[in-house]
């Protein structure tokens, strides 16, 4: 992990914080479905309320990856943790310790905050990744499937509320 350093996030990192979403996205075969811009990203996590903290990798001053994060909570163990959304260090600078090294911080910073686990969601295909996270003492939680609801089916769940919820 030689060079490396792993920083918090600011607003002048914005751009950065951008494209590595944008490179992401292409890797994951996703890009059509990003819908983040600078405003959005700004608002949620640089405003008054951030909803996600952002850590940056760098090597000899370049940014080189990022891991996005937030809080969320175990009604089992009482207490907060943390959800990674996104990690991604760029093709050419991995291999340099960059990954392990946002993966380190978050787990110092769970210790920190008192969080129970760090988790997050892998792509089944990411074969390369998951060895990568295994190695690191990450296990899957296989009796576990990941829900959503959004877009057309939230709105109209959020619709049929009953009138006191």
């Amino acid at each position: 992990m030689s060079g490396i350093v792993i920083r918090n996030a600011v607003a002048d990192d914005l751009d950065a914080i951008i494209a590595f979403i944008r490179a992401l996205a292409d890797y994951e075969r996703l890009s059509h479905e990003v819908k983040a811009d600078r405003a959005t990203l700004a608002r949620y996590l640089f405003g008054p309320r951030p909803m996600a903290e952002v850590l940056i990798a760098e090597q000899d001053g370049a940014a080189i990856g990022f891991a996005l994060f937030f809080h969320n909570f175990s009604t089992f163990e009482g207490r907060p943790g943390l959800y990674l959304e996104d990690l991604f260090v760029l093709p050419q600078a991995r291999g340099a310790g960059a990954g392990k090294a946002l993966l380190a911080r978050l787990a110092g910073l769970a210790i920190e905050r008192d969080c129970a686990r760090l988790e997050w969601s892998v792509l089944d295909w990411n074969a390369p990744s998951i060895a990568f996270y295994r190695a690191l003492g990450a296990r899957p939680m296989d009796e576990w499937t990941v829900q959503r609801v959004d877009g057309d089916a939230l709105v109209a769940l959020s619709s049929s509320a009953h009138p006191r919820c």
